[in-house]
């Protein structure tokens, strides 16, 4: 092998089998592709050690990719239901699947994930440290954190969501910045009450040239987390917020030296007028490396329902240059989500994604709109079922209300507009009511 990282093997001109299989994909020709990944604005995060996965490329002129959080919790430690919903999500499509467990034995579902699984593998390393040490926060050391980190790596994880722009400059700021709903990332809250109770700088900050060492080595790809993204629309685009996304932007450049492939975590909680100005900061501030968003939720009033609350924000700010979509479920806010709330989660992501993709131009996503168009025009009902993003839903809901006329549906029955242009212009006449 004569580069270390993908994105080594691009800024020498070297195509890798996983750019190969991309190319095809995105149907984007390599040496544009390899262009791309040269300057850091394309990615494909790809653990050496994870040989069944299948690639993907993410970045804001491709396709619109969608990630699943899933995982143990103290109160459901199910191994085997959290790998049923994995393979219920690669089946619907998502690309990529993020391991948040923490509780259990976290390496052996890791392990299988990493064996088994096509997708994109993520993990937040700082919550299995907590439960791998199983001592209390304050003396988990800061070789123990980095040593975690290690041990992802080495279990073929893909990318690694790491919480190293909360330093010591950032809590300051957040402390005389008040907000609504304070610090809500799990990660981000953890290395915020490690610091404050030893008073020490944010190892993963402060060592960050180690853990750069670690992802080379393995081609970890990074996801440097939003440890300050905001968890109420009252927060949005605050000073913590931005202020962590600066210090990003300069760690991004910092891995790029080092070849090491970067994704930027974004919010959060947001207005929904904020979501496209917020794409263009991280553009900007950090030099228009893919960014991965959590939502955006865009109102805070619909638990329940925030799968949709995050789909809105989730297309405007695909549309406007994010890379990555994080899937939100109607749990959100309310408990670990069952097989159902995976579901309901990933269709709205992907239909998210693609209407952004659509409203970005990315090549041929239209037609997928354009066949079903056809296959209403002709009352095609199964071709309708197979293009639908759910045909199992489509079929159920028809089924489940049987029109008197197998080519309507019993919404219009004989006022459907399409079945009667289509007789008019074929010269029939028409009576609607005695037919």
């Amino acid at each position: 092998m004569n580069y270390s990282t993908q994105m080594d093997a691009a800024r020498k001109g070297l195509f890798t089998p996983e750019m190969e299989a991309v190319s095809v994909k995105e149907n984007i020709p390599i040496d544009r592709l390899t262009e791309l990944m040269a300057q850091g604005k394309v990615i494909i995060p790809c653990n050496k050690k994870h040989t069944c996965i299948s690639p993907n490329a993410l970045g804001s002129m491709l396709k619109t990719k969608i990630n699943v959080n899933l995982g143990t919790s103290r109160d459901l430690t199910d191994l085997d239901m959290e790998y049923e919903k994995v393979s219920s999500a690669v089946d619907l499509g998502a690309e990529a699947i993020m391991d948040l467990s923490s509780f259990g034995d976290t390496q052996k579902f890791r392990r299988r994930l990493t064996a088994e699984c096509p997708a994109m593998i993520g993990t937040v390393p700082i919550y299995d440290a907590v439960v791998y040490y199983h001592k209390p926060l304050i003396q988990i050391t800061a070789d123990e954190w980095i040593d975690i980190v290690r041990m992802h790596a080495e279990d073929g994880v893909d990318f690694m969501t790491i919480h190293c722009g909360i330093n010591r400059d950032t809590v300051e700021k957040f402390k005389r910045n008040k907000r609504l709903m304070n610090i809500v990332s799990r990660g981000g809250s953890i290395i915020f009450a490690w610091m404050e109770m030893t008073g020490n700088e944010n190892p993963f900050f402060e060592r960050f040239d180690e853990i750069l060492e670690i992802c080379r080595e393995y081609d970890v790809t990074l996801s440097l987390g939003d440890a300050c993204r905001p968890g109420s629309i009252a927060d949005g685009t605050d000073a913590s917020q931005l202020s962590e996304l600066i210090a990003l932007g300069e760690l991004t450049k910092r891995a790029w030296a080092k070849d090491v492939q970067v994704m930027i975590e974004g919010p959060g909680h947001m207005p929904l007028n904020q979501v496209a100005a917020n794409m263009e900061i991280e553009k900007t501030l950090c030099y228009g490396a893919p960014f991965y968003v959590l939502g955006p939720i865009v109102t805070d009033i619909a638990p329940g329902y925030d799968h949709i609350t995050s789909a809105i924000g989730g297309a405007v700010a695909a549309m406007s240059g994010a890379s990555f979509l994080c899937y939100v479920t109607p749990a959100e806010h309310l408990r670990l989500p069952d097989l159902d709330d995976v579901k309901e989660g990933i269709i709205s992501a992907r239909i998210a994604a693609h209407a952004a993709d659509i409203a970005k131009g990315v090549p041929g996503a239209a037609d997928w709109d354009n066949d079903m168009s056809q296959a209403r025009r002709q009352l095609d009902w199964d071709k309708m079922f197979s293009l639908a993003i759910d045909p199992e839903k489509a079929r159920s809901y028809r089924a489940s209300s049987k029109p008197e006329k197998e080519d309507t549906c019993s919404m219009c029955g004989n006022f459907c507009a399409v079945k009667n242009v289509n007789r008019i212009l074929e010269g029939e006449i028409i009576s609607i009511f005695d037919e």
